[in-house]
């Protein structure tokens, strides 16, 4: 990322330079390297435009103003919300949910509280995967897996995954992204006594408008950014005018993180993307290096929506494990334990293998 401000150093040494006054030239009290007013200019030059449009691009902020609407009073009395009297996370459900587990921590909960305090979300991603569909999913993601202990798949319990709606913040905006990037190119031959590689340096200026629409950033707090990112991409055609009716017979979890708090990851998130395309120009090169990016964006509009989750957390000697599945492109992630026993069983008969295929190769040689 750009800085700010411009440090004015010499170019031979690196050493600061100063303009002492009275004199007509710019010298180096390191290296005693004189420059030309003028030529100090014409150096930093570029110094100082990506300092000044790295400030603009700082000052640059999203529109979150029109993220989300109100609920009407009939919507809000059909809401429920409860808080888990054991990890703290505050979900809503509709109106008919008496009690549940809590897809967290998996602490049996009862629900005794009305739904208030919620924006109403601008547009829903409803579910295309069924529970016997992410059940399933779930047992294959198991498979395969040596070092798993048996007794966490015996006491899995797969069934009691849950469906969950999701708060994101979508980001929508036209940037300007420029970067310069450090390449190399290593050329290689041989001397009567040595090899030598030689290599060449370049810098290589990129420039671009992009448009981003519909940029991710999770609402909740509780939902691990990791694996709610693993989990995408959404397929955005889906994407449909909230109605409470798509939330009946699920879970939501009510967003702890507003559009504002969510501005810096969707500014990262802009970022990345935006030197991804850029260094994907930088072609030919055997390295690149980012040096500097300005990343200059308009206020775009931002937007609420839920998206459709399938989560179940289990515990394991005391360390829960959640599994994640994307609700309407099944797309499958989790954490697993593993059996340290069976690990180092696995990694001595590795062992005993290697150590005597040696022995008969050295048999052999002998």
């Amino acid at each position: 990322m750009a800085n700010t401000s411009v440090g004015y150093k010499c170019p031979n040494c690196g050493g600061p330079l100063a303009f002492a006054p009275g004199s007509e030239k710019v010298t180096c009290p390191y290296c005693d390297t004189e420059f030309e007013v003028a030529k100090i200019e014409e150096l930093f030059a570029k110094q100082e435009k990506l300092a000044a449009e790295a400030q603009a691009a700082k000052e640059a902020k999203w529109d979150t103003a029109d993220a989300g609407s109100e609920w009407g009073e009939d919507e809000a009395a059909q809401m429920q919300t409860f808080t888990c009297s054991s990890c703290g996370a505050e979900l809503v459900s509709d109106g008919n949910t008496m009690a549940t587990e809590c897809c967290y921590c998996g602490n049996p909960t009862m629900i005794p509280s009305r739904f208030s305090g919620m924006l109403k979300p601008d547009f829903v991603i409803p579910f295309k995967k069924t529970k016997d569909e992410a059940v399933a999913a779930l047992k294959e993601f198991y498979k395969g897996k040596r070092l798993l202990p048996k007794a966490f798949t015996a006491n899995n319990r797969v069934e009691a995954i849950q469906a969950m709606y999701v708060p994101f913040w979508l980001f929508d905006s036209d940037v300007t992204a420029s970067a310069e990037f450090r390449a190399e190119t290593d050329t290689v031959y041989e001397t009567n006594d040595e090899t030598v590689t030689e290599t060449s340096v370049y810098r290589c200026d990129r420039q671009g408008t992009m448009r981003f629409q519909r940029i991710p950033v999770d609402g909740s707090q509780k939902m691990d950014d990791t694996y709610m990112e693993s989990i995408e991409p959404y397929d955005y055609h889906d994407l449909v005018p909230f109605s409470s009716a798509y939330l009946t017979g699920y879970l939501a979890d009510k967003y702890d993180v507003d559009a504002e708090a969510a501005v810096p990851r969707a500014d990262e998130r802009v970022r990345q993307s935006a030197l991804g395309v850029l260094e994907d120009t930088v072609e030919g090169y055997d390295r690149v290096e980012l040096k500097e990016d300005v990343i200059s964006k308009d206020e775009g509009a931002v937007s609420y929506a839920m998206a459709p989750v399938w989560i179940l957390t289990t515990r394991y000697q005391d360390q829960p494990y959640t599994f994640m599945m994307n609700g309407q492109t099944g797309k499958m992630v989790g954490s697993l334990p593993y059996d340290k026993a069976r690990a180092n069983l696995y990694w001595a008969g590795s062992a005993l293998i290697l150590t005597t295929i040696f022995y008969f190769i050295a048999k052999w040689f002998v």
